[in-house]
């Protein structure tokens, strides 16, 4: 039997723009679930000084990986804060309670994994036009909005 590879790597220099750049984070999609078919997604987030971060959540159908680059991250554990530094890593299976935040004033960078690769580029696409557009959610729309995004607060 003979096998043989194919041509369908995909390279991101990293000179690449930002998908999403905000006041306190700049989001780059390095590998979507699209791209992967579904096996992971790889985001860069890059957060300013003091840029705070999501409250304490969990996901039903991925667990969630994060490894600090650069500065000082809190991470959450469900349980405990620690402050994470470049090289510390916190891996969160589905239906683990996790949050992050850049509560210092350094520049503090990380690699963001989900797997499987659900198509969370969305959530952060759709949060950025809302939060661009100046439109208010009720408490409800915002459940809503998250629940479609397999997103739950704690």
């Amino acid at each position: 039997m003979s096998f043989s590879g194919e041509i369908s790597a995909t390279y991101r220099p990293a000179a690449t723009d930002p998908e999403l750049s905000g006041p306190k984070v700049d989001t780059k999609f390095l590998a979507t679930g699209k791209m992967t078919g579904g096996d992971f997604g790889l985001f860069q987030w890059d957060m300013r000084p003091a840029a705070g971060g999501p409250a304490a959540h969990y996901h039903k159908t991925f667990s969630e990986s994060f490894y600090v680059l650069d500065g000082k991250v809190r991470l959450f554990d469900g349980a405990n804060w620690v402050t994470a530094v470049k090289g510390d890593y916190l891996y969160v299976p589905p239906n683990g309670i996790h949050a992050f935040r850049n509560e210092s004033d350094e520049f503090a960078s990380m690699l963001i994994l989900f797997a499987p690769g659900p198509p969370r580029e969305r959530y952060f696409t759709e949060l950025a036009e809302i939060r661009t557009s100046g439109r208010q959610l009720s408490d409800e729309e915002f459940t809503e909005f998250l629940a479609g995004h397999d997103q739950y607060m704690v």
